[in-house]
């Protein structure tokens, strides 16, 4: 027989904090919640319904992550180091964190879900307080909009990516933002006894999986999750070699002016300056800033700039209906409008957006609201002026919307 270990008063601390380390967190009846709403709050529509739980990780510090999502508006509440919660955007209204989103069939998550972002980055973990904090809000959230534990998802399974040079389809990966709280362990400390056992848009071929690595971190068995995410940051590492893109790096941020390239030879260039992306050789290092908005304007491909030709801009969509091309004598076409002569014949510095709905013209008696609704107004909302203007819908006054206007919003 094996005598009971003896433990002194150190010793039952010890013990008592690995067993609360191992339990769910428990979730208190009331959450204090710090208020420091954003000033884009008033601005923000309410929610028709609210689906879901979205769960996200700052990759940040936390002073300037905070900065980030309280300017800009992109997160109902967010989670400090300490387990300080602070409300962002009143938890009835929009706030812009998902971007360019997918889940079921049903796009624009930002309009039927509420944000948790949590300060921590997707292949790490969270602190005690955190944990604690962020079952409480959970809770909370749960228990005000009806959504059950499968319905709370990490932002890394609903975020989705337009074709690019890349990925010839629309696809997930896009982010692996708060892939942390898939794996099985965490969500038990959360309080959460289900989750999505599949991503339903690849199994329904509405996309393609760009990233089978975070697909078996979301879906696998615990084990299975485990062993994957124990795969080093070092082992994926920042710098471009065979078989690793700058897209495998900084994913759609791989073109955005906050990420920067350095070459081997100690040059440095910022995504947006980069015109031929065959020509970046191995060796080079990618940093991509923490900064970048989550709903920050797409703004137009152009051949020439990202592509030689309409399939290398848009992908495997370059004729789809929702692939849209501005011409130089002023015309605004669909791809499915197009003949393939036309698109072999497109001239360097036509403009195209990928992944829109073309909703039709403003007039006396559309408005802007009653041709897209609530995303009248998202920066990813775009409105073609006579003029031949294209301007954000962060951008524009809904009253100074002149007749004729061309309204495209992202599907």
């Amino acid at each position: 027989m094996i005598p009971p270990r003896r433990y002194g008063t150190a010793g039952f601390a010890v013990l008592a904090a690995l067993l609360a380390a191992a339990m769910p967190c428990r979730r208190a009846a009331a959450l204090d919640v710090i208020r420091r709403y954003s000033p884009r709050n008033g601005e923000r529509p309410r929610r028709s319904a609210t689906l879901h739980i979205i769960l996200h990780t700052t990759e940040g510090e936390e002073a300037g992550s905070f900065r980030k999502v309280h300017e800009r508006g992109e997160t109902h509440y967010f989670v400090g180091l300490d387990g300080r919660v602070y409300g962002i955007i009143h938890p009835d209204r929009v706030a812009l964190h998902a971007g360019r989103s997918m889940w079921n069939g049903r796009s624009n998550l930002d309009t039927r879900s509420v944000a948790i972002e949590v300060v921590g980055c997707h292949n790490g973990d969270i602190t005690r307080a955190q944990y604690q904090a962020t079952a409480e809000l959970i809770g909370m959230l749960q228990k005000r909009y009806g959504i059950p534990d499968a319905d709370v998802l990490t932002h890394s399974m609903v975020a989705y990516g337009a074709p690019n040079r890349w990925h010839s389809r629309s696809h997930r990966g896009r982010k692996r933002c708060g892939m942390l709280f898939a794996r099985r362990s965490v969500r038990h400390r959360l309080g959460l006894s289900a989750q999505p056992a599949f991503d339903p848009d690849v199994r329904a071929g509405r996309l393609v999986n760009a990233d089978p690595y975070l697909a078996q971190v979301l879906y696998a068995g615990a084990g299975e999750q485990a062993a994957a995410a124990a795969v080093s940051a070092a082992a994926a590492g920042d710098v471009i070699a065979a078989g690793r893109s700058a897209w495998d790096i900084a994913r759609d941020a791989y073109n955005g002016s906050g990420t920067t390239y350095v070459f081997p030879d100690g040059r440095r260039m910022r995504g947006n300056e980069i015109k031929d992306w065959k020509a970046i050789p191995a060796g080079t290092r990618v940093a991509v800033g923490d900064q970048e908005s989550e709903n920050a304007p797409e703004g137009l491909r152009r051949i020439g700039r990202d592509g030689a030709t309409a399939a290398d801009v848009a992908g495997g969509e370059y004729a789809s209906r929702t692939t849209i091309y501005f011409l130089p004598d002023g015309r605004v076409r669909r791809g499915d409008q197009m003949a393939e002569a036309e698109f072999k014949a497109l001239a360097e510095g036509v403009g195209i957006l990928v992944g829109y709905t073309s909703a039709g013209y403003v007039s006396a008696q559309r408005s802007a609201f009653d041709i897209c609704g609530k995303r009248w107004s998202f920066p990813s909302t775009y409105y073609r002026f006579p003029d031949g203007r294209l301007v954000p819908g962060d951008r524009v006054n809904e009253n100074g919307i002149p007749k004729a206007t061309m309204v495209f919003y992202r599907n």
